[in-house]
């Protein structure tokens, strides 16, 4: 007697290119992004997908394209990831989601969720109507990921997984368009298999968030904008910004952290009106080394996006 599957795993819809419809010719630009269900993405998924093991169900957060992603569509999402997680039969979330914000969605996720399972972030850079769309096989490889167990915010895509610190989009076209630098993918899907290289890094030790501090109104959130460091930088952009009420500043800087003179004098006039200012560099790969015996409480090792989601939730917490 075959005995049914009674173990679930669920897929969240937010929209995004893999839910996208272009013109009849199939190009991979030009198209509308957000215009499938995620039921109708999942469909051709799940009949050849685990579904001796699992059942599926799907819920449509919402339905954008993810630079126009939001507060409270992060808190939308986040509720939604809680409420099924803490069900006993859930093994584990998949969201389909945007390409371009998708690395900071993962972080604040990571961050405000600590998962105790798996929550598979995927995408793709091509629409639903391409004549390669890249969509179907990367849920595939989430839904795969999600059943392997290991908890913690992923992101599939190009048959790479990747954890939620370091990944970053950096190509605007290519099908391989996700990297996470010098660190790699934590593993790769292949033929219905997880490889993992670094289930240790699955773990991030990160302060404690209470639910109460990230369901916050939206309109609530504390301003936090970013500054980059350049050649010929001007002071005005951050005293602009002071004056406006802005109540926290990352800063990329060039190289190692460094700052230019000029932008580095406004940014302690911030500092002393009680704007906190994180550091970071805008270096793709890499983090800000500090000297022997040098400390420095600014300098954080996120990528500028990531750090301003943390400072953001660090003041939530004041």
């Amino acid at each position: 007697m075959q005995v049914s599957a009674t173990r679930k795993i669920v897929i969240l819809g937010t929209g995004g290119t893999i839910a996208g419809q272009g013109s009849a010719h199939g190009g991979g630009v030009g198209y509308q992004p957000g215009q499938i269900d995620v039921a109708q993405l999942l469909q051709p998924i799940v009949e050849h997908c685990l579904s001796e093991r699992f059942v599926f169900e799907a819920e449509q957060v919402a339905q954008l394209d993810s630079k126009d992603m939001d507060i409270t569509t992060w808190q939308q999402l986040a509720q939604a990831c809680s409420k099924w997680l803490d069900q006993a039969d859930v093994a584990g979330v998949v969201i389909t989601h945007g390409t371009d914000t998708l690395e900071e969605t993962a972080w604040f996720l990571q961050c405000v969720l600590q998962p105790v399972k798996p929550v598979v972030m995927t995408c793709a850079m091509r629409p639903a109507t391409a004549l390669s769309a890249d969509g179907p096989a990367n849920l595939r490889d989430a839904v795969i990921c999600a059943a392997d167990g290991v908890a913690g915010v992923w992101v599939t895509a190009a048959g790479e997984v990747h954890g939620a610190q370091w990944l970053r989009k950096v190509h605007p076209y290519r099908v391989h368009a996700f990297s996470s630098g010098a660190q790699g993918p934590v593993a790769w899907v292949e033929e219905g298999d997880v490889r993992w290289l670094q289930r240790a890094s699955a773990a991030l030790v990160l302060p404690e968030l209470a639910a109460a501090v990230w369901e916050r109104d939206a309109k609530q959130w504390p301003w936090v904008e970013l500054v980059t460091s350049t050649a010929a930088a001007r002071p005005a952009a951050v005293d602009a910004l002071v004056v406006a009420g802005v109540q926290g500043l990352v800063v990329a800087g060039t190289g190692n952290g460094s700052i230019h003179q000029a932008l580095q004098q406004a940014l302690q006039r911030a500092t002393a009106q009680g704007v906190m200012v994180w550091r970071t560099t805008r270096c793709e790969q890499g983090q800000i080394v500090l000297a022997d015996g040098e400390q420095d409480a600014a300098v954080t090792p996120l990528s500028p996006v990531k750090a301003r989601i943390s400072l953001m939730l660090a003041l939530l917490q004041n």
